[in-house]
């Protein structure tokens, strides 16, 4: 008998023209694994600090360090860093609108959010701009700590250098992010997600965005509040 041989043929992905193993598709399993090993990087640089702060006896009090706000002479601790924080994690909301009106196909939407998702990254970069401006004028950079311990005795350099590194990494993370949104907005205004009948790129871009938010909410919670 004579057995006739059946060509299976894949229906491609909607988005990819191809389906991965995972059922995911290529771009955004690669964005995963990108963001998988960003999160090793953090990670070592906030185990490394935390291992070297508690290894320490006396250690800055952040209410004292971070007290400046502009435009105010008294004290308010952590107000400053408080607002850039929720600056961030409205950008994240916006991110997510874009997101979901890509998914809709409302190229409107999407600009008007991804607009908004910018303009907080610029925000956030400016008052971190700020800060760095304040501490550097206050005497505190690599290698220099004008800022004595919680228990009064002298402080080590490893306070402001751990602090500039981690912020300033994570800083090059927010301006990357306001990059890449820029391109996104771009595209969307040349119909360039219309033509190809998704908004799959977007998406992948708010994976990115949403990481940078999360990674500071730890960076925050390390230098700020701990």
């Amino acid at each position: 008998m004579a057995h006739t041989a059946a060509i299976h043929t894949e229906k491609p992905s909607k988005w990819s023209g191809g389906s991965s193993p995972f059922k995911v598709e290529y771009g955004k399993l690669m964005m995963w694994f990108f963001l998988l090993s960003d999160s090793f990087t953090f990670g070592g640089l906030l185990i490394a600090y935390g291992t070297t702060r508690f290894a320490t006896i006396g250690w800055p009090d952040p209410n004292v360090a971070f007290s400046k706000f502009p435009g105010i002479s008294s004290s308010a601790p952590l107000a400053f860093v408080s607002l850039m924080t929720f600056i961030l994690i409205i950008s994240s909301v916006t991110m997510v609108l874009a997101v979901q009106a890509g998914k809709e196909m409302n190229k409107k939407d999407v600009v008007r959010y991804l607009i908004l998702t910018i303009i907080g990254g610029l925000i956030f970069l400016s008052c971190q701009a700020w800060e760095w401006t304040h501490l550097y004028h206050e005497g505190a950079w690599w290698g220099a700590n004008p800022f004595a311990n919680s228990n009064g005795t002298q402080s080590t350099q490893n306070f402001t250098n751990f602090f500039f590194t981690i912020t300033g990494f994570h800083g090059f993370h927010v301006f990357s992010g306001v990059c890449i949104n820029v391109i996104m907005l771009i595209m969307t205004l040349c119909d360039k997600f219309e033509q190809r009948g998704h908004y799959l790129m977007i998406e992948k871009a708010g994976l990115y965005w949403h990481f940078v938010d999360l990674v500071w909410v730890f960076v925050f919670t390390c230098f700020y509040l701990v």
